[in-house]
């Protein structure tokens, strides 16, 4: 269990990244989900261990973080937004040398790495030195490298930018599978990466918590929000400044608007079952 209480973060200058955030996460997938600079890295900073807030407070398995780091630390995998590898060694290599450095024990450390290797699906490309491999093949060597002591938390920050529609579902299989018994904490914008695998979803604006709930959760307070219609096309912009639109389809007789938002002003608009998307974008403009 993470227990998260009234914490928040000043920067030199008066900028606050953290304003009195708190939430709660067993075990499963906890979904961080807001726009760049919402306070997300901050959080996965402070989390980690790497970053220290002003004010508040941080529980794992009941014991304060910021009194005593090493506890949380000795069960934390972590991969970091920009995550860098040695070009030249092998990523069977760089695992080993990564190993190493954590502790793990010698006659544990080949199995270790082997296993990992298959449950993200690098063992066929192994010993080819890292500067070869793709951005989403060094995410997944980021992803072994933060597993490697078995550990109880695991944090990802934005894992998935710069990867290939293919390799951010292979990213996200695997994050869904590590989940099983341990607390994955994925950040991300991008709610397609959480709302298939994420037990629960934070979303967050400006450095404050607007809801920590399950996706279900989610729907329901978006359900009645959400409509379609057909807008003229010389009234799109106008539109578009009072509802937030979650996708649109331009045809030979207007645009057709999938909207959360007030339809009063849009004749003939329809309710329709709310996505999480759709979610996501009332609680970012409307926080509620």
């Amino acid at each position: 269990m993470l227990e998260v209480r009234s914490l928040t973060k000043r920067y030199a200058g008066g900028v606050t990244a953290l304003a009195d955030f708190s939430l709660q996460a067993p075990a499963g997938v906890l979904g961080l989900l807001g726009p760049n600079g919402a306070g997300k890295t901050t959080l996965m900073s402070i989390l980690a261990t790497v970053t220290r807030p002003t004010g508040g407070t941080v529980l794992w398995q009941g014991q304060d973080v910021l009194a005593d780091p090493h506890g949380l630390r000795r069960s934390l995998g972590y991969l970091p937004q920009d995550f860098g590898v040695y070009p030249k060694l092998t990523a069977r290599e760089f695992l080993r040398y990564l190993g190493r450095l954590k502790g793990v024990a010698e006659r544990d450390l080949g199995s270790r790495i082997d296993h990992l290797l298959e449950l993200t699906n690098l063992r066929q490309m192994a010993d080819r030195p890292l500067g070869s491999y793709s951005g989403g093949q060094k995410q997944r060597v980021g992803i072994a490298q933060a597993l490697l002591g078995d550990p109880r938390l695991v944090i990802v920050d934005e894992p998935t930018v710069g990867l290939d529609p293919e390799e951010r579902v292979r990213f996200r299989n695997v994050l869904a599978e590590i989940a099983h018994g341990r607390l994955v904490i994925l950040s991300t914008h991008i709610v397609s990466d959480v709302e298939a695998i994420a037990s629960s979803i934070a979303v967050l604006r400006q450095g404050r918590l607007l809801a920590h709930a399950t996706p279900e959760e989610l729907l329901r307070r978006a359900q009645g929000r959400v409509f379609e219609a057909l807008v003229p096309s010389e009234r799109l912009a106008e539109v578009q400044s009072r509802v937030a639109v979650s996708s649109l389809v331009r045809k030979a007789e207007g645009t057709r608007l999938r909207f959360v938002g007030d339809p009063s002003s849009l004749p003939g608009a329809t309710a329709v079952e709310p996505s999480l998307e759709d979610a996501y974008l009332w609680l970012s403009r409307w926080g509620s």
